[in-house]
């Protein structure tokens, strides 16, 4: 990519309007001090001196933390966080990010924060994560927040460049990307047929309506029906025929053999990753992924050129250690040399 073509896609940036629904979390890291270790006088168990901790938004913050990091200029944040500290160190960090628009975002009495508590043991060979503590709302999302939502995506649609959908619950309609949730993303895409809408689940998106897919070969496999993770020239064909089925892109991230995109016209391409360096964290960069390619396209980019801006992106934060990292423009023109 020359330059000036980065600067005339980055440039838009600042003018694009992004709708981000889905499951908010906060992510809390606790840093622990190894050479603070005491033993507990009542119980004789080791106990784990946290010398800071530092919180950040998560899940589809993580999104909203790259499009933030991109400069995009209107960001709405559909979601919801619970009437409990969490919510308020959620809300106070999303709150905090320049274009974030709150009006959307729900705090709901009958809900948990859905957090991720990550311990950090601090060490000379970087932060090595100890088992993680969650907190997650295991009952059905309530229909009244439902409704909210449907009608936050209804108003806002008219007015985006795009909407991203981030379903990030181990359990069906546990969080706010709810089956009836989907069934308005399907019509809102009908009613928008220009606008991009992107879908991503860690339960898969069967089940889906004809919207955007993003998704790994895993996810891919599932989809289909498939046993294991195809072949590269299957991943191809399936993501070409998969696009022209649902009349709207499809993005399959394949780890360290890239990414693999395709469009309802047949335009089909392949990206490869860029080489690592030292140690990585994967934490986030399928997150990065779609924040820039959302805001790529968005801005008039080709396939190819979003997905090689996305490669960039998830380059530069599997680098970032002990934290769930995100992209700016800056770092993305060092990385590509533009």
């Amino acid at each position: 990519m020359s330059p000036l073509r980065f600067d005339e896609i980055t440039g838009r940036y600042g003018s694009l309007k992004v709708v981000l629904l889905g499951d908010f979390c906060l992510d809390r890291y606790l840093e622990i001090d190894p050479a603070r270790a005491e033993t507990s006088i009542e119980t004789g168990l080791t106990v784990h001196n946290v010398v800071r901790v530092r919180s950040q938004p998560g899940g589809a913050g993580t999104i909203l933390n790259n499009l933030v990091a991109l400069g995009v200029g209107t960001l709405h944040a559909v979601g919801f966080c619970g009437d409990d500290g969490e919510g308020y160190e959620l809300r106070r960090a999303l709150k905090s990010l320049p274009g974030v628009h709150m009006d959307h975002f729900r705090t709901a009495t009958d809900r948990r924060t859905f957090t991720y508590c990550k311990p950090l043991l601090m060490h000379g060979k970087g932060p090595e994560e100890l088992n993680r503590l969650d907190s997650k709302n295991w009952d059905a999302t309530p229909a009244g927040l439902e409704d909210q939502w449907i009608a936050s995506l209804r108003l806002l649609a008219a007015d985006a460049d795009a909407v991203i959908a981030l379903d990030q619950v181990d359990h069906a309609d546990t969080g706010v990307v709810t089956r009836r949730v989907r069934l308005a993303l399907g019509e809102i895409a009908q009613r928008h047929p220009r606008m991009l809408v992107l879908g991503d689940s860690r339960q898969g998106l069967n089940g889906w309506p004809s919207i955007g897919y993003k998704m790994n070969a895993a996810e891919l496999a599932a989809l289909l029906g498939q046993k294991a993770p195809p072949a590269l020239d299957d991943i191809q064909a399936q993501a070409r025929e998969l696009a022209r089925r649902n009349g709207r892109p499809v993005i399959v991230t394949l780890s360290e053999r890239g990414v693999v995109g395709a469009l309802p016209d047949g335009t089909l391409e392949h990206v490869p990753a860029l080489p690592v360096r030292g140690p990585i964290d994967i934490v986030g960069a399928g997150d990065s992924v779609t924040a820039n390619l959302t805001a790529a396209l968005g801005a008039g980019a080709t396939l190819r050129e979003a997905l090689e801006l996305a490669m960039a992106a998830a380059n530069i934060v599997v680098h970032q250690l002990g934290t769930t990292g995100s992209a700016s423009v800056a770092q993305l023109r060092e990385r590509l040399g533009c």
